[in-house]
């Protein structure tokens, strides 16, 4: 590992993809299902890789190839041994919901006082941590590693990659039911970093109003965030107090309120200011279709298409339902990875659009096409609702797009000029 290191350190970074791939960079073969990355090795090489980790024995005599028995493994250690070898303070976060928002935050945050570096989009599986840990260098302060997880165990792995220092989880709630099997498998799973912490005698941020999170945080050093905080008004955009100043954000969403308390938790563990930490908060602009505002004529729209799961589509809806515009619509797509869950999860959010009385419903997918919600007007697909969807931009409206990732229903906007 010190050799491979020593050449790590002097690359232009890690890269897994041949397509993205600049010179002086270090190449691993990554494999999987569909693909096997040593068969672009010369590839690399040539379009200027310093060097690659290949598990392909027919590199063994290479100088420019290190040949490992398991390349991602490999990956994961050296991401460990530089994450111990730059001692910075790094701080983990995990969660059903919120957790890429919450991201966002805590670096908007410390960036008024640190140099910071975090996960870069959503990059937050067993290869994205590795990849995010070793993009941190002698000039970073301070590290955020977001880590996500469709099964138990996951967490567990993620955290021993990352050694984090901090840890905080944003809620459990019902997201990817189908590999974790339960509810309460969700909330073991994602306590597996607050296992991580307790073990190594590491800090926990928590959410004052969270009592599952306070019950399974008891005996680990924990932070609280603030008490005295308060919610000032959720509409149009989240107004806060905080620490006796307010505070005006550009996030909707009175579910993202928590989020911010997070973040303004992790300001205070590194003795920023409170003016600092409002000025982070504020400072904000949510992108990559999370919790966006887009204006045409007079409809509003809420643009939440980056990702749903059942908790998520609740709090969105309720959200939905408080605007202050006359008509309210609501346009969803389906929910992913919910396996024996499905049905009731996507009959439950139908039910819920009725009982909030959203004006106008339209629900799309495989799933949602199939439930029993008279109100609702129900399609297939995306194509079928385009061909059918008209809006007038002229009466006040507020329109809400949510949907699963592979849903992208970002697409929608392209029929709304």
């Amino acid at each position: 590992m010190k050799e491979l290191y020593q050449i790590f350190l002097t690359s232009n970074g890690v890269q897994t993809d041949t397509r993205k791939i600049i010179d002086g960079q270090l190449f691993y073969a990554l494999s999987g299902e569909n693909f096997d990355g040593n068969t672009y090795v010369e590839q690399a090489l040539s379009k200027g890789a310093i060097h690659a980790v290949s598990s392909d024995l027919k590199w063994e005599n290479d100088s420019r190839v290190t040949v490992v028995k398991d390349t991602l493994k490999n990956l994961q250690q050296l991401a460990t041994y530089h994450r111990k070898k730059i001692n910075i303070p790094i701080l983990s976060l995990t969660g059903s919901n919120g957790k890429t928002t919450t991201k966002e935050l805590i670096i908007s945050v410390l960036r008024q006082q640190f140099n910071v570096k975090g996960t870069a989009g959503n990059l937050n599986n067993h290869i994205g941590v590795p990849l995010t840990l070793l993009s941190f260098n002698e000039s970073t302060d301070i590290g955020i590693v977001e880590m996500g997880a469709n099964h138990l165990k996951e967490i567990e792995t993620l955290s021993n990659i990352t050694l984090p220092d901090y840890g905080l989880i944003t809620n459990y709630g019902k997201a990817h039911l189908e590999g974790f099997g339960s509810e309460e498998n969700i909330r073991i799973g994602k306590s597996e970093l607050f296992e991580h912490l307790r073990k190594h005698n590491k800090t926990a941020i928590v959410g004052h109003w969270d009592k599952e999170q306070l019950k399974r945080s008891k005996g680990i050093e924990r932070f609280l965030t603030s008490s005295d905080s308060k919610l000032i008004k959720a509409e149009p955009y989240i107004s806060l107090e905080f620490e006796g100043k307010q505070c005006d954000t550009q996030l909707v969403g009175e579910y993202n309120y928590h989020n911010m308390l997070l973040a303004a938790a992790v300001g205070q563990i590194f003795n920023m200011s409170t003016t600092n930490i409002i000025k982070g908060l504020a400072h904000y602009t949510p992108n990559n279709n999370r919790s966006q505002i887009i204006q045409k004529g007079n409809l509003k729209i809420i643009l939440d298409a980056y990702n749903a799961n059942p908790s998520s589509m609740v709090v969105a809806l309720k959200n939905l339902s408080k605007q202050s515009e006359r008509k309210k619509i609501a346009i969803l797509g389906d929910m992913f990875e919910l396996g024996t869950y499905s049905t009731t999860e996507h009959q439950n959010i139908a039910e819920l659009t009725q009982q909030l009385q959203i004006d106008q419903t339209y629900l799309i997918g495989e799933a949602f096409s199939k439930v029993n919600c008279e109100q609702a007007q129900l399609f297939e697909n995306l194509e079928n609702f385009n061909k059918q969807f008209n809006i007038d931009k002229t009466q006040e409206s507020v329109l809400l797009i949510k949907g699963s990732r592979g849903m992208a229903l970002e697409r929608i906007l392209e029929i709304i000029k």
